[in-house]
Formats: structure tokens, sequence, C-alpha cells
């Protein structure tokens, strides 16, 4: 680890979260954009983007540092070790989000800033709140504020809520739950020791597996519907088949007994390699 990388300030707004979620806006973006990119609205959307996201990591590290302290993966966190304090983090957490819905709403637009402010609300409240230490639906909440990168994008250099619009909402919603499953059924242990009732704790590997099953199926048929909607082509299209049959076909071929973490991993890798050949196919095959 780098210096940086060690720095409880950065690890507090989870990078990799925040740079997944940016990969997501720039799809969005540059599908509304549809090849007349301006670069000053480009960047100041992923900056605001990254910053929202960013505060709501924070945030959710203090919510989320009593379930922290029971994992074995996550017991050196900043909040866990004491290395900032509560009202340090949540007025950090605070500042990153406002700024980041602030540059949204003046440079981006109301839209796309009242998007953002959604997704944050939901990710804080609902989810980390309540939905993540009390039910598996956690996922399903979840999934409706990770959603909303693409759909800030999008509105970023469109200013409207249109089809396109609501098939990415549905698109990124639906690609959550296999994503978060996954993540889960890897680190099932971690989660039932800390008593966090995630799909595979509270009803086993075997049912996680069918909801993974048909998650992925319906992310399939959503991610179709944007050239059969006239916003993609051709190019766009044979990916997204080729995608979601890959994703489909990892899912299905497990897990073998012995191998459940394994076969878990590999439907993870998989969701992201479709999370970015989409991102860039959308980008580039716009109608």
């Amino acid at each position: 680890m780098t210096a940086l990388s060690r720095n409880p300030y950065v690890r507090l707004v989870k990078p990799g979260i925040v740079g997944g979620n940016l990969v997501s806006t720039a799809g969005g973006f540059l599908l509304g954009a549809r090849g007349a990119v301006d670069m000053r609205l480009f960047v100041a959307t992923l900056v605001g983007v990254a910053l929202v996201v960013a505060g709501g990591c924070v945030v959710n590290n203090v919510i989320d540092r009593d379930i922290d302290a029971r994992m074995t993966r996550t017991a050196n966190r900043p909040m866990v070790t004491g290395a900032v304090g509560v009202p340090t983090a949540t007025a950090y957490g605070g500042v990153l989000a406002g700024g980041g819905l602030l540059l949204l709403a003046l440079i981006a637009g109301p839209l796309a800033a009242t998007v953002a402010a959604f997704g944050l609300v939901i990710y804080v409240g609902p989810y980390s709140l309540w939905f993540k230490r009390r039910s598996p639906v956690s996922v399903l909440v979840g999934s409706l504020a990770g959603a909303t990168p693409p759909v800030i994008g999008y509105c970023a250099v469109t200013g409207r809520l249109d089809g396109a619009a609501v098939i990415l909402f549905l698109m990124f919603a639906l690609w959550q739950i296999p994503h978060s499953d996954a993540i889960a059924i890897v680190r099932r242990d971690d989660y039932a020791a800390a008593g966090v009732p995630t799909y595979p704790v509270r009803h086993g590997i075997a049912a996680t597996r069918q909801r993974i099953l048909v998650s992925i199926g319906a992310f399939g048929v959503a991610s179709v519907a944007l050239p059969f909607a006239g916003f993609t082509g051709l190019a766009y299209l044979c990916t997204a088949v080729a995608c979601g049959g890959y994703w489909l076909h990892v899912a299905a071929t497990g897990p073998a007994a012995m191998d459940e973490r394994g076969w878990a991993r590999r439907i993870f890798l998989a969701s992201l390699g479709c999370l970015l050949a989409l991102c860039v196919l959308m980008a580039v095959d716009f109608r």
C-alpha cells in the first residue's frame, strides 16, 4: 500500500466504489452527448458525482462502524480504530457530498443534482441506517442508489428524463443485484458473524443462486432495450447480448460444492467486465 492509500481520509471515501461509479457516469454522459462532448460539463459532472459518492461512503463508514468492528476484513477501518473521530468524519462526508451536489446544481443542472441527491439519500438513509441491518431486501434498496450515476451523467447533458434515462436506471439497478449477491457470498462468514442479514446468510447459497440467475436475465433484457428503443446501434446490441450471455453462463455453471467463493468471484469479475464493456459501447455506438 502507498502512503496515500493508507491515509485514513482516503480510505474513508472508498476509492474503488467512487471509481466504479465514475465509469457508469461517463457512460451515461457520453450516451447523452452523442459525440458532442462539452469537456467542461463532462469534467464537472464526473467531479460532482465523485464528491457525492465519496461523501456518501464516508457517512456510511460512520454508520457502519459497529458492524465493521465485528468483521475481520473491516476491523482496521479508520472509524473502527479511531483514526478519525465521528464528528470529524461526519463533517468530512457532509462537506464532500454537499460540495458535489452544489457543483452539479451549478454546472450540470438541477435535474442532475436532484438525481444525485436522491441516490445519496437512499444510500445513507434507508439502505445504511435501516435495511442493511435488518433485511436481505437491503440489496434491492441499495440498487436504487447504485443506479443513479449513469442517469446523472445522461441528465447532465440532456436536461431531461426520457426513455434512455429510464432504461439506464433499470439496467444498473438490476446489475447491482447479482454483483452485490456475489460479494455477499464471498464474505458470507464475515457478514454472519457480524449479524448482517444478507441474502446468502438468511436464505442460503441455493436460493441466492436462483436470485442471481433471475437478476442477470432481467439485466440482459433491460440492456438490449437501449438499441431497440433507438438509443444505441448494432455494435452495442451484439455486445449486450454477448455480455449478458456470458455472465449468465458463469452463474449457471456453479457452484461446485467446495468452491462457492470461487464461483462467486467469477460472477463478480464478470459483472465488472459487463459494466465496462456496455459503458464503452453506449459511449461510442449512440444513435
